[in-house]
């Protein structure tokens, strides 16, 4: 378990390019740019199945549900997101969006096997107090009545990669490579939403074609295999709560790269979400001792 958590937490490093890759992708409008990456993603799950081989085409024990879920989960929580930020502030739709790595460890209470301890409710809220400081710059945020659709769809955004997430743990059956095929019904769907709601704005130079091949390589893709081995094999609480670190890393790659200005609050923040990652892999982290043996005399 502790190896299948680990490789989950590796989407997490990989979200946090998403902000840095999204800024160096120009003009972009988001659904074309979905349509790009997932694609990629498409074509990388296509070449790795292949070198082991494995069947190219999806397998027909498949259930019908575990498909409805992939795609659901892979296109819905993007198109719920970029409706949610359209008609609301992004800050504000921002913070609702990350309210997913709370419903996860708390739905987590409601799966067979699954045990709810404290420290992962209290990791989860650290890292959702450190988010709420990264993402509103220190706490400036005001939710408005006439953005009222905006939050709901940023609510039905959490909600659908939450669901998404503990749903595919019922079928840990299905093999990883099936994210392929969700990738690709993605990127379609993707394509068809950028042709009815969008302009077409193409990368205008070699930064802006290495930017879209690296979100569909990492962020906006090769996240989505390692997330799912790790939800269904690995410690969905721990990830749940981990995933605060996300919003955390992107910002500190932006300070690196001089997009961004390291402040109090991100600060804060770092030792907030730190913290609540750690408390909630109490349990990875510290063992019990096995107790000795009883001798009889």
């Amino acid at each position: 378990m502790v190896r299948a958590t680990l490789i989950g937490f590796s989407a997490i490093l990989m979200w946090s390019l998403l902000a840095l890759f999204s800024s160096l992708s120009g003009a972009v409008p988001p659904f074309l740019l979905c349509a790009f990456s997932f694609a990629v993603a498409t074509l990388v799950g296509l070449v790795a199945t292949s070198r082991r081989g494995k069947p190219r085409a999806p397998g027909a024990k498949v259930p019908l549900a575990a498909w409805v879920v992939g795609i659901a989960g892979l296109f819905g929580y993007h198109f719920f997101y970029f409706t949610a930020v359209r008609n609301a502030p992004v800050i504000e739709a921002n913070l609702i969006n990350y309210l997913w790595p709370l419903l996860i460890v708390l739905g987590s209470s409601l799966m067979p096997g699954e045990g709810l301890r404290w420290h992962h409710v209290a990791g989860a809220l650290l890292g959702l107090i450190g988010t709420v400081l990264i993402v509103s710059d220190g706490g400036r945020f005001a939710f408005e009545a006439e953005y009222v659709f905006g939050y709901g769809i940023g609510v039905l955004a959490a909600i659908t990669w939450a669901s998404y997430s503990l749903v595919s743990r019922r079928f840990s059956q299905v093999p990883t490579r099936m994210v392929t095929w969700y990738c690709a019904a993605a990127a379609l769907l993707s394509l068809a939403c950028h042709i009815a709601l969008e302009e077409t704005v193409m990368p205008a130079n070699t930064v802006q074609w290495l930017a879209v091949l690296g979100m569909g390589l990492m962020p906006v893709g090769g996240a989505f295999f390692v997330w799912d081995y790790g939800v269904k094999h690995g410690n969905i609480q721990v990830l749940g709560a981990a995933s605060y670190a996300a919003p955390l890393l992107s910002t500190l790659l932006l300070i690196v790269f001089g997009i961004g200005a390291l402040t109090l609050p991100i600060a804060i923040a770092c030792v907030l979400i730190t913290g609540g990652a750690m408390l909630a892999s109490k349990d990875m982290i510290i063992r019990p001792r096995p107790k000795p043996p009883i001798t009889v005399v």
